[in-house]
């Protein structure tokens, strides 16, 4: 069954509604294990920060975020396109951030979020997308299954929760 949604892009987070929603879906990501920059318990601070970032982003005009919402309208998860803005990297630009609520994840909401984000790199003239995850991170065989090509391995890229450090695997995907 195919969950009914919709994808918007969203301009400015001038919404407290929405920001509150995708302040949860980060401490949600990062509560279930996401490699996403932070360590469970997310603490408040970091949420308010790192949606500050983006919205600081948006602002400059080289950053895109989309949400998918269900059918009443509730977050259900969200995805980022990075512009390059080099005179070199017209072309391209990086997925960042892809989240989806726990209890909405294996029911098609990150595959339509990617089609979206791919659709909307290309109605920006971008024909090139680059990403990474964490080596062995259940985020590598979903960009495999979508038609991602595996470009290689950063060893040691970041430090997870368990202290450790972890490698994190490039991919990229031409339009």
């Amino acid at each position: 069954m195919t969950m009914t949604l919709s994808i918007t892009d969203i301009p400015a987070l001038d919404d407290g509604r929405l920001r509150a929603e995708l302040e949860a879906l980060l401490e949600d990501a990062v509560n279930s294990g996401a490699s996403v920059g932070y360590h469970a318990p997310l603490a408040a601070h970091w949420k308010r920060t790192f949606w500050d970032g983006v919205a600081a982003q948006l602002s400059g005009g080289a950053h895109r975020l989309l949400i998918a919402s269900g059918p009443e309208g509730n977050l259900l998860g969200s995805v980022q396109l990075a512009l390059c803005t080099k005179p070199n990297g017209a072309h391209r630009a990086e997925v960042q951030k892809l989240l989806v609520f726990t209890h909405h994840r294996r029911s098609g909401v990150a595959r339509r979020l990617m089609e979206a984000v791919e659709d909307t790199a290309r109605g920006l003239g971008r024909s090139l997308l680059v990403l990474d995850t964490l080596k062995g991170d259940r985020g590598e065989p979903f960009y495999e299954a979508t038609g991602w090509q595996w470009a290689g391995v950063i060893p040691r890229y970041t430090v997870e929760a368990d202290g450790a450090f972890h490698d994190t695997v490039l991919f990229y995907k031409t339009l």
